[in-house]
């Protein structure tokens, strides 16, 4: 099953509020906070919005 590591490496100081909320709801908080997540359409579209502020890759598991 594949799913997806991303890691926020961009502050949130000066985001849109709809960009700190997405970026929340892919479980990170601090810069450098890391977190896997199931690879589905949604988190792709989460991912696809905020993807100036994380890097992501997949991994298999």
């Amino acid at each position: 099953m594949k799913k997806i590591k991303v890691k926020l490496v961009k502050s949130l100081i000066d985001q849109k509020e709809t960009h700190k909320r997405t970026v929340k709801a892919l479980g990170l908080r601090k810069i450098n906070s890391e977190n896997i997540l199931p690879d589905n359409p949604q988190i792709r579209g989460m991912i696809d919005k905020v993807k100036h502020l994380i890097k992501w890759e997949e991994i298999e598991e």
